[in-house]
Parts: structure tokens; C-alpha cells; sequence
């Protein structure tokens, strides 16, 4: 599926040098409507994008009956940030993307639609009892989950695999969550290294990721939390950015395999 590496020039923010965001779950206020990006590997992306959302919908989109209501909602929130972003033409019918494909709008599969427009996976959180139950999602660049195993479960039921993910921090990711605001998103960034740069990397539970040895690669999410404002419903996104190790200083990448590893 993916032959060749798609590349950023560059991370946006090295997040394990910043002690605003080294430690969990270093979040920090999203400025402006910047909870969606366009960068410079959009048009090799949104084409590895078209190919997975044509060739294996089944694996990279679910949405349950329930969240139907919040995936219109994200959707027309979605289209409205593309009205005033640079390099989408958008019509009634149709959006011709930055690199001149052209996407039917379908409202009927608004998470399939989206997933073809912006470069973030989106993923959709909606209360169940005292906890967030993941309720929909388009997820092509998964890093090691897999999201039939994952819909509809709370988000210690997500993470149970990760072991940093305890019930502290479960705790206090479901109290983050009850307090965002539809006025101020939130974001934050991972990061690890790896020695491939395939994007599509689903992994079910107890498959683990080879261990790099090379750290030839960077992989980083920036994760913005986003609250709909009708719906209530927490939007997840998930820009991912591979860049080659040597874009950092040898510095900053010990301290990332220091991180890390």
C-alpha cells in the first residue's frame, strides 16, 4: 500500500524538549482554528488516504448508530473550517481538494467524506456513564491499534494495553475530557522513533511494534480535543507526521530515545 516514504520537512513542535508538554498529558489551548492543518505532505497522504478508504473501508472506518447525530455535526464543522482554508474549492456538490482531486460530498458517509479532505484521523468520543466510549471513527494512519477492536469502548478499555495508561491517569484524561469548552480546544503531541515509515500501522492487542534499532524515523501525532457544540460529542484528531531522525539535533534525538526508550 504504502512503497515509499511521505515525509514532513519538519516537526512543528519537538514535544519532549518542551517542558510544557514532555510530561503527561501535556496539553496545551489550541489558538485560532488551528485543530485542523495542511502541510506539506498533504497530497501524497490524501492519496494513501484514498487508496485505504477505497480498498479497506472495513478497516479503517466504523460508525455506530448512536453517533450518527455528532458525525453530521462534525462534518458540517469540518466543511465550514475548509470554506475558509487556502486551496479548497468548495461547492454544493463537491470539494476540490489542494492537489486537485476532486471529492463527492456525501453526507450520508460523512466520516468516509472527511476522511478524503483533511489529513487528520478523526476519531468520536460520546459519554457513557461516568467514562468516554469511542463511537466512530476514520482512522488510516493507525500506530499500533486497531479500530474494530477498539469501537465502542470506554477509554480505559482503549488504552488497557498501554501500561502508562493507569487509573490516575484515566482519571484525569475523563476529567480533561468533561471540561473542554466548544470555544477552546485542546491539543498535545506524541512522539516515537521508528526504523519504517509506513503510515498505516493497525496492530491488535498484545502485537507489539518491532523495536527500533536504527531510529531512522520520527513519528509524531499532534492530537487536538475538540467539543461539539450540539451534540456535546468530543472530537479526536490525529495529525501524523513522519520526519527523518536527522531533522532534529543528535541532541534533541538522545533525548528522544532517552524518552522513549
Amino acid at each position: 500500500m504504502q512503497d515509499h516514504p511521505i515525509l514532513q520537512s519538519r516537526l512543528p513542535h519537538l514535544a519532549w524538549v518542551d517542558p510544557r508538554t514532555r510530561r503527561l498529558p501535556g496539553i496545551l489551548p489550541v489558538e485560532g482554528q488551528d485543530w485542523l492543518r495542511v502541510d506539506e505532505a498533504y497530497a501524497p497522504q490524501m492519496a494513501l488516504r484514498d487508496r485505504l478508504i477505497a480498498e479497506r473501508p472495513e478497516v479503517v472506518h466504523a460508525l455506530l448508530p448512536e453517533a450518527r447525530p455528532a458525525a453530521a455535526e462534525l462534518y458540517a464543522a469540518t466543511l465550514d473550517w475548509l470554506r475558509t482554508a487556502q486551496g479548497f474549492d468548495v461547492g454544493t456538490d463537491t470539494i476540490r481538494r489542494p492537489d486537485g482531486v476532486t471529492v463527492p460530498l456525501d453526507p450520508d458517509q460523512p466520516l468516509l467524506t472527511l476522511g478524503r479532505l483533511v489529513q487528520e484521523d478523526l476519531c468520536l468520543m460520546e459519554t457513557a456513564g461516568e467514562e468516554y466510549r469511542l463511537t466512530g471513527a476514520i482512522l488510516c494512519f493507525p500506530a499500533s491499534w486497531t479500530l474494530a477492536q477498539k469501537i465502542g469502548r470506554p477509554l480505559t478499555g482503549i488504552h488497557d494495553p498501554v501500561p502508562i495508561y493507569d487509573q490516575d491517569i484515566a482519571r484525569r484524561v475523563n476529567r480533561l475530557f468533561d471540561a473542554i469548552r466548544p470555544e477552546q480546544p485542546l491539543w498535545r503531541m506524541n512522539y516515537l522513533t521508528y526504523d519504517d515509515f509506513v503510515l498505516h500501522q493497525p496492530r491488535r492487542e498484545g502485537e507489539k511494534r518491532p523495536r527500533p534499532t536504527d531510529h531512522v524515523y520520527i513519528r509524531s501525532e499532534r492530537q487536538c480535543l475538540l467539543r461539539l457544540p450540539v451534540t456535546k460529542a468530543v472530537v479526536f484528531t490525529i495529525h501524523t507526521y513522519v520526519v527523518d531522525a536527522s531533522t532534529v539535533t543528535p541532541e534533541e534525538l538522545g533525548a528522544l530515545r532517552e524518552a522513549v526508550h
